[in-house]
């Protein structure tokens, strides 16, 4: 099979003592990837396994090439899976049993690469995806000037991308992505372009937004050290084909502060636990 099986939750809270709801959020069972390029067949994804739950913030870390957009493409819909299972819980009540906003999107996903569109301001970008849903312009431009102020681009609401530095772009594709309010987030290497201070206080404000918000997060990354500072649970993948060696929890409380987590010896254990694993992934994907 390849479509995405949604299980939906639409119990109000006064009947939901009788009908046990699954703890996941998303869920993959035996999800294999494979496709033909260049007529040689290629593995890119074999027997992945995975339960995340709402609310939580998983990072996926593995080699280059390893699968891990791959897997968020396919979570997003972007992409078919080949082989196996993927179930994602949807809401259509919230806990009032009242019905939630029917056009509010499954996921949105922000990109690696700058996605913002050139000819549109910075308020207009972050407000695409509600007007697409429907919304007035004056409550569009609410929500935005509010991701405006969240993600440190106050001044900026009327300014176009190319007068924006790189990490101002970034800015606002986050913000674009939590101004619709999805179920999930999905995040593929956002940061990875950027320096490493600019990069830090993206980390910072992503935080503060998801401890705001509680969004379903799935984060793509290369960076050990980020992936610590983020996520709940560190997804480690192996070379190709992609398999996931280990879910290893990160148990720093939150709110977190990151100087203090840098300095804390924890930090350095789970990243020797997470490194050890991935050093011979590394070296045999790059034998390739």
């Amino acid at each position: 099979m390849s479509r995405i099986e949604q299980v939906f939750d639409s119990i109000p809270a006064e009947k939901s003592t009788t009908i046990k709801l699954p703890d996941w959020k998303i869920k993959v069972e035996n999800l294999s990837k494979s496709f033909f390029s260049r007529n040689v067949h290629v593995s890119a994804i074999e027997n992945a396994n995975l339960e995340i739950g709402d609310g939580e913030f998983y990072c996926l870390v593995g080699p280059s090439g390893c699968g891990k957009t791959t897997l968020l493409r396919i979570i997003s819909g972007l992409e078919k899976k080949t082989e196996g299972q993927l179930h994602i819980r949807t809401q259509t009540a919230n806990q009032n049993g009242e019905e939630r906003v029917k056009n509010r999107p499954l996921n949105s996903m922000v990109f690696q690469e700058q996605s913002v569109f050139p000819w549109m301001n910075v308020r207009d970008n972050i407000s695409f995806g509600l007007k697409a849903q429907g919304y007035p312009r004056a409550i569009r431009y609410k929500i935005a000037e509010k991701y405006i102020e969240k993600l440190g681009l106050r001044g900026f609401g009327k300014a176009l991308p190319y007068q924006l530095s790189g990490g101002m772009k970034q800015r606002v594709s986050v913000a674009r992505a939590f101004a619709t309010d999805p179920d999930i987030l999905l995040m593929d290497e956002p940061f990875g372009a950027l320096d490493e201070q600019t990069k830090m206080l993206l980390q910072e404000e992503l935080l503060k937004i998801w401890e705001e918000t509680r969004k379903t997060v799935i984060f793509v990354t290369h960076s050990i050290d980020e992936a610590i500072i983020l996520a709940d649970k560190i997804v480690v993948m192996s070379a190709r084909p992609g398999r996931i060696l280990k879910i290893i929890p990160v148990n720093f409380p939150r709110p977190r502060q990151i100087e203090a987590m840098r300095a804390d010896p924890h930090f350095g254990e789970i990243f020797s636990e997470v490194w050890g694993l991935l050093r011979s992934e590394v070296i045999k994907a790059q034998k390739r």
